[in-house]
């Protein structure tokens, strides 16, 4: 961690920060988690420390993940200065990237567990030596037995204040030092009031505070709120963990190959474009390449939703990320570093978990005057009970004080929107922006382009007829021949047909020679044509009448040979994705800049009602908002160029993850596998989400409502304050933790 000036100087080595940090706009994009985080005022403050510093544009912390990411000009500033005002502001900083990053949450939990044991072996004692005065009768003990009681149940709380309790009081002090409020603040208050009150009753029984002490209820109070904490910690770990599933999937090093032929482990930082790689079974693939040598199955589930395992041998690429299964191959590295796809989608994660939507930026706003609520209302229920009590006034100010404190309201939102997040991650479905999931959730229309989108990029062989004698691998060889000479959509839909046969003949045409337009003309053995039916004149050659329809004819000069009958190779899932977005109530369109005739028939085929074509780009943005004008929540799913002013447009758009660029940019989502129904499945994964971010607020709102008068008339101790607040967060991060699984 890089909470000292030595150490935070090496950060100003530009090789120190690539690893964490990417250029932008003449600008750099850092990432770094923050330590010592608790709330929404830590990460409020975390902001303003970073804001102070001349040259940092910008600043984003999320008090979820304790991710923050800085903007930050290289004339004005350099890392080491920004880490140094985080260090200023009483937390420290450590590089996403940072290889230590693991051992520093293992270290984290394993310090919460330490100090969870200890309240909990002491609260158990504590209870152990209270419990006789809470079911004697009069004169059952003696004064002294009561007195060594008493004594014992101090030394045992001491391990609880000192140790237990120590990371809020030492963020409450340096809270009050920095003249600030955070969630720590009423919480150490309360237990220092506690401990001081009990302390004043063990010395002096007879003073103004009475006999009564409360290390039961103290003791209590730290063991549930330290148990609620750690299971939050926990929590939290698995509903943002599908970040840090990505970043970790990069292994350290990797065998390089020598110019020897001899094979070194390097890091892989070290790794350029070009190199020879040894990849072994059970490693993750370094960088983008292409493979060598070698056959494998790769693991690329995280990367684009594929559950099954991709075969991959030679020629074949791989990317960056996913796992080698089974072999060792040899890999030629072709990009490395940003620009790798994992790169790409790794940024894309951090970028949304660093946002707030709208609902947690409102609970942020509402969490710091809450706070001061808080003080306000602990102090006015501590003067109303002063005069017949002064040590029952103090306690009612702690159970004030304990049972307010929000944590709840500041995790309600940004719980649920990671776990989303990260369970829409697993599926193959990054999202950009967090705020497109509430807007997800409220769409009531959706509009697909078709080529790329609904159908893929290409077409596919529906119908073929030959003439007598022959056959169809025959006919599909001599097409091919002609075809590989053509960058025609229907010639490379012929010669991937023939590709994808068990034992494809492969024949050479010579003399090919394409009219644009018509077809090709080329000889492969004798004289052949292939295209439409005017170039193949097949109308007089005895064609079948039912084949005429076909787009493509293959003959030779004597006689009609062949036809096929293409089509475009509409999404297997199209039609179930088409029909779960009804079944959610969603109304579907399909706007696309193809043929009217081609746009109705992919619609027809997968159940979409209202579809237009010959729809230009601004014809679709035209459309979408007269749709949009009339009160309509809009989606767009599309994957083209002409597609971005859409995108754009929309109240959330999705884009495949071979979309061009543009698309991608304007996209709220980014598909990254080849499945269409993700995005019903998005759809209905979204208005989850924004139910249980509506049950954690209407939770966290009904909890204080209930137990904020019964703290102030006094019924509400302070060992079952301490236990509804516990209870409170961790129900919050647990109702969000459903949202984790399938879908």
């Amino acid at each position: 961690m890089y909470s000292d000036t030595s150490s935070a100087a090496l950060l100003d080595d530009r090789q120190e920060w690539l690893r964490f940090s990417q250029p932008r706009d003449g600008l750099w994009d850092s990432h770094v988690v923050i330590e010592g985080m608790h709330c929404a005022a830590c990460a409020f403050t975390v902001e303003e420390a970073l804001l102070s510093v001349p040259g940092v544009r910008s600043a984003e912390v999320n008090a979820a993940t304790h991710r923050a990411k800085v903007v930050w000009a290289e004339e004005q500033v350099k890392p080491s200065q920004w880490v140094a005002a985080i260090a200023r502001a009483g937390y420290g900083a450590l590089p996403a990237a940072d290889s230590t990053l693991r051992q520093a949450r293992q270290e984290e939990t394993r310090r919460a567990l330490w100090r969870w044991l200890v309240a909990g072996f002491c609260m158990m004692q504590v209870m152990m030596y209270a419990y006789p005065a809470y079911v004697a009768g009069e004169g059952d003990i003696t004064p002294d037995m009561v007195y060594l009681l008493r004594w014992a149940s101090w030394v045992l709380t001491l391990p609880v204040v000192f140790f237990s309790c120590g990371p809020f009081f030492s963020n409450a002090l340096r809270d009050i030092r920095l003249r600030r409020i955070s969630m720590d603040l009423p919480v150490a208050l309360g237990m220092a009031i506690t401990f001081m009150l009990s302390s004043a009753a063990t010395f002096e029984p007879s003073g103004m505070f009475g006999g009564e002490v409360y290390y039961d209820s103290l003791t209590m109070f730290v063991f549930f709120l330290l148990t609620g904490r750690w299971l939050e910690l926990r929590v939290r770990d698995r509903t943002a963990g599908a970040l840090e599933a990505l970043m970790n999937r990069l292994p350290d090093s990797v065998e390089r190959q020598q110019q020897d032929g001899s094979f070194e482990r390097v890091a892989v930082r070290r790794l350029l474009p070009g190199d020879v790689i040894r990849v072994l079974p059970a490693e993750s693939f370094p960088a983008d390449g292409v493979i060598l040598e070698g056959q494998t199955l790769a693991d690329e589930a995280l990367l684009t939703g594929e559950s099954r395992p991709q075969s991959r041998t030679v020629g074949d690429t791989v990317v960056a990320g996913s796992h080698n299964l089974v072999s060792v191959v040899l890999v030629r590295v072709e990009q490395v570093g940003e620009g790798t796809q994992f790169s790409h989608i790794v940024s894309l994660m951090e970028n949304a978990s660093l946002q707030k939507p709208r609902l947690a930026q409102l609970a942020d706003r509402v969490a710091k005057p809450f706070l001061m609520g808080v003080l306000v209302m602990a102090a006015l229920a501590a003067a109303w009970w002063w005069p017949s009590n002064p040590s029952h006034a103090l306690m009612v100010a702690v159970a004030v004080l304990v049972v307010t404190c929000p944590c709840a309201l500041s995790l309600a939102t940004p719980a649920a929107m990671l776990a989303a997040a990260g369970n829409l991650a697993r599926h193959g479905v990054l999202v950009r922006n967090l705020q497109a999931l509430e807007s997800l959730a409220e769409i009531d229309t959706l509009i697909f382009d078709k080529t790329g989108t609904l159908t893929r990029d290409g077409q596919r062989i529906t119908q073929v007829w030959t003439a007598e004698g022959v056959t169809r691998e025959h006919a599909l060889s001599l097409a091919a021949a002609l075809a590989a000479h053509s960058l025609h959509p229907l010639s490379r839909a012929l010669v991937a047909a023939h590709e994808s046969l068990a034992s494809p003949s492969v024949l050479v045409a010579d003399g090919v020679h394409e009219v644009i337009g018509q077809g090709l003309e080329g000889v492969v053995n004798h004289p052949l044509r292939l295209g439409s039916a005017a170039f193949c004149s097949v109308k007089t050659k005895g064609i079948p009448e039912h084949a005429l329809v076909c787009q493509v004819h293959l003959c030779s000069e004597e006689a009609w040979l062949a036809s096929w009958q293409l089509s475009e190779d509409v999404r297997a899932d199209a039609a179930q994705t088409v029909q779960a977005l009804k079944d959610l109530g969603v109304d579907v369109w399909l706007l696309s800049g193809d043929r009217a005739e081609s746009v109705q028939q992919v619609a027809e085929q997968v159940g979409i009602e209202h579809a237009l074509g010959m729809c230009a780009p601004q014809d679709k943005l035209s459309r979408m908002q007269a749709a949009q004008a009339q009160g309509a929540r809009v989606a767009m799913v599309g994957d083209g160029l002409n597609d971005g002013p859409v995108l754009a447009g929309a109240h959330v758009s999705m884009a495949f993850g071979n979309a061009v660029p543009l698309a991608q940019s304007k996209s709220d989502l980014v598909l990254m596998g080849e499945h269409l129904l993700v995005v019903a499945q998005s759809v209905q994964l979204a208005r989850h989400t924004l139910r249980v971010v509506r049950q954690n607020l209407a939770w966290a709102a009904v909890y204080n409502a209930l137990c904020v008068p019964l703290a102030v008339a006094g019924w509400l101790p302070a060992w079952l304050a301490g236990l509804g607040m516990a209870l409170s967060s961790l129900w919050v991060v647990l109702n969000a933790l459903r949202l984790t699984r399938g879908f």
